[in-house]
C-alpha cells in the first residue's frame, strides 16, 4: 500500500518563486551598494540609471507588447552583462553595477508578481 503526500495548495509555487526573487533582489541590492561604495560616483550613477531603466523606457514610448519592452524586462540581458564582465577582459566597474541595478529591478518586479507577457501573434 502506498500513501500519497497531499498536493501543495494552489499558489504555493508562486509564493515560493516570489520569495526567491525577493531574496535575490535583496542580495543584488546589497552587492550593488557595496560596489558603489567601493568604486564611487560613476558606479552609483550607472546602477541608479539602470535600476530605473524600465521606467525610462516607458517614458520614451516603449509599451507592452513589443520586442523592446520585452528586452528591457528579461533577465538574460543584464545576466549576460554580469557574466560577461566577470569572465571577460573588460575592467570598467560602472558596467558591472549597471547590470546589477538592471537585474535588481527585474528581481523586484518579479517578487511583486509582475511578469512581462509575450506579444500576441
Amino acid at each position: 500500500m502506498t500513501t500519497e503526500s497531499p498536493a501543495a495548495p494552489p499558489g504555493a509555487a508562486e509564493w515560493a518563486r516570489r520569495i526567491a526573487w525577493g531574496a535575490l533582489a535583496l542580495f543584488l541590492t546589497a552587492f550593488a551598494i557595496f560596489e558603489s561604495q567601493k568604486y564611487g560616483l560613476p558606479t552609483t550613477l550607472a546602477m541608479l540609471v539602470f535600476l530605473v531603466l524600465p521606467d525610462l523606457a516607458r517614458f520614451a514610448g516603449v509599451r507592452q507588447p513589443g520586442p523592446l519592452y520585452g528586452a528591457v524586462h528579461r533577465v538574460w540581458i543584464p545576466l549576460a552583462i554580469l557574466v560577461g564582465y566577470s569572465v571577460g577582459q573588460v575592467s570598467w566597474p560602472p558596467l558591472f553595477t549597471a547590470g546589477l541595478g538592471w537585474l535588481t529591478r527585474i528581481a523586484v518586479e518579479r517578487a511583486l508578481g509582475r511578469r512581462p507577457t509575450s506579444p500576441p501573434r
